[in-house]
């Protein structure tokens, strides 16, 4: 099951390098916002997108298995129904990188069947949670 206790929040938000899928070009959105907001506050961030050449001043890439970094988190902004989908090509990179420590859906997206099969491969799983509200919640002073 997805983490919902506060220790294990904190644990995954102590991750530094994290790879955002759906990051927006487009100042004003969430998906745009909310990964600015963890760059000033000391997150390396990784966008993939495949329609931006950059976002947040850092290249963009088209999928996870293009991110050359080292990640530690996938952090998704993209339909629940499009979960499955980077779910699979997380446990791919988690297989052949063996980097990704966990996966976090961005509030109200939600995929508990995707969730479970990264669970099963050692993932720590957060979904339907705000990564912002959750980092002023527990983290920012």
């Amino acid at each position: 099951m997805p983490v919902t206790d506060d220790d294990a929040i904190r644990d995954v938000l102590g991750m530094n390098s994290i790879a955002v899928v759906g990051c927006s070009t487009t100042a004003g959105k969430a998906a745009h916002e909310i990964p600015a907001y963890l760059q000033r506050h000391g997150y390396t961030i990784h966008p993939v997108n495949p329609y931006a050449d950059t976002v947040l001043g850092e290249p963009a890439v088209d999928s996870l298995g293009d991110v050359e970094a080292e990640i530690d988190l996938v952090n998704v902004f993209r339909p629940s129904e499009e979960v499955a989908g980077i779910v699979e090509e997380t446990l791919a990179r988690h297989d052949d990188e063996g980097d990704i420590k966990a996966i976090w859906l961005q509030l109200g997206i939600t995929d508990a069947d995707a969730l479970a099969d990264a669970e099963v491969a050692g993932l720590t799983t957060i979904q339907d949670r705000c990564m912002k509200v959750e980092h002023q919640r527990l983290i920012a002073d």
